[in-house]
């Protein structure tokens, strides 16, 4: 690990040590965008195909039944099933915080103005059911859509080994009330919500991560009309420490996303050398003891331990990589905040660990990553509306503004629009 431990970097070299693993991108579009094309053309059949070809299993049904729903419930135990409310309730207190009250403005005497809101009506939600099938990304995608109100919501899962999805994704599903399930993963699920198949519907708008091949998948969506939450690349997360931070907890937070895949990246920024060196040390303690420590000890070769002079320069650093996950383990965190201008999501203190809201404090954790922090922003109420605006003049209130809305149309040379202005006015 000395390879990637940096004591007291210039600034200078702040922008090379920065620089995320590369992705493998050889042919992968070319791949996308051939099973876009055999979606479209071949529907079901075709995405029957791929899952034989990529997931080694063949789906006769793609729509998980009610009797597979209730069978799944039978399975997951009563403590997951109650963790798993608790954390509903919060996600949901939350995310119903920010609808936010139809505020008109009088912009002008005879002139109001206002923005509504209205749901996306069909949004589809990608749930990956890999080594780590994430039931808890269900939460942080359904209880927003539910909440905005978007009438049609479909769930794309990959299926396990045997044909059946996993307990706990079906559980968490219904609870939300997601009532269309479809045992379908990877690109060709993506291309399904993209042009809709004879089982699968079309959708306005696709949420929800994915490995490299659904990432390539969203990004080709939009060139077919379909919006998606954001672009996305592997997990990450940053980790300022000083002298007040417990090594056990920054080196626990640290690995807790490099378990997340090989290609995520953690980035640990020390200005203290004690707790510098502590945590290096811990790292390797709990490395040993994690299950996945394969899948981290590769994530964490390719990551970054940082010593720094001052709070302030690391936060600076932080600024440029634009973490999706930002923790804090300082003196006084909140007299920081406003120093924060590029992250996804930010835990502020000892006792915030990333996992926290990774389930359960409420804040959503589909975040921006890959430095798309800068200008992203995580999924939330407004991902799953859009914003009409409206305006209402009276006879006042177009004499008050018409004169120059005239002015301004024949500068531009456009007279139709200042003939639409023009006879209105002459009619008073």
């Amino acid at each position: 690990m000395t390879d990637n431990i940096f004591r007291f970097p210039a600034k200078s070299e702040w922008l090379t040590l920065l620089q995320r693993p590369a992705l493998e991108r050889k042919d992968l579009r070319n791949l996308v965008q051939d099973i876009f094309t055999e979606v479209k053309l071949n529907g079901d059949s075709a995405v029957k195909s791929f899952s034989e070809k990529f997931d080694n299993v063949s789906i006769d049904e793609f729509l998980v039944s009610n009797q597979e729903i209730e069978k799944a419930s039978d399975e997951v135990p009563e403590d997951l099933k109650n963790a798993i409310q608790l954390a509903k309730e919060n996600i949901f207190k939350f995310h119903k915080s920010q609808h936010q009250e139809i505020n008109k403005i009088e912009t002008q005497p005879g002139i109001s103005c206002w923005r509504e809101s209205r749901a996306i009506e069909n949004v589809g939600l990608y749930i990956p059911g890999g080594t780590a099938p994430l039931f808890s990304t269900i939460l942080m995608l359904a209880i927003p859509a539910k909440i905005a109100g978007c009438k049609n919501i479909i769930l794309c899962t990959p299926p396990q080994k045997d044909g059946s999805v996993n307990p706990a994704i079906l559980f968490t599903a219904n609870l939300c009330g997601i009532e269309k399930i479809y045992k379908v993963g990877g690109s060709q699920a993506i291309a399904a919500m993209t042009f809709g198949t004879e089982s699968i519907s079309k959708v306005d708008k696709i949420f929800g991560p994915g490995n490299q091949y659904v990432t390539a998948a969203k990004v080709l969506a939009q060139d077919f009309g379909v919006a998606i939450d954001m672009p996305a690349g592997p997990s990450e997360v940053l980790v300022i420490a000083d002298s007040s931070a417990i090594a056990e907890f920054c080196a626990a937070d640290l690995l807790s996303q490099a378990e997340h895949g090989i290609d995520s990246q953690v980035i640990f920024i020390a200005t203290d050398e004690t707790v510098f060196n502590k945590t290096l040390k811990e790292i390797e303690v709990q490395l040993e003891q994690l299950p996945r420590n394969e899948i981290a000890r590769k994530a964490v070769e390719n990551s970054r331990f940082i010593l720094l002079n001052s709070v302030e320069d690391a936060i600076k650093l932080s600024n440029l990589y634009a973490p999706e996950h930002l923790i804090l383990s300082i003196q006084n965190p909140e007299n920081y905040t406003e120093k924060i201008t590029n992250a996804g999501s930010v835990f502020l203190g000892n006792y915030s660990p990333e996992a926290a809201g990774d389930y359960a404090t409420g804040t959503n954790h589909t975040l921006p990553t890959n430095g798309f922090a800068r200008n992203y922003s995580g999924v939330s109420l407004d991902s799953f509306v859009k914003r009409i605006t409206f305006q209402n003049l009276t006879q006042k209130g177009l004499q008050n503004i018409g004169k120059s809305v005239e002015l301004m149309a024949e500068a531009e040379g456009l007279f139709a629009h200042k003939n639409a202005v023009s006879l209105r006015l002459k009619s008073f």
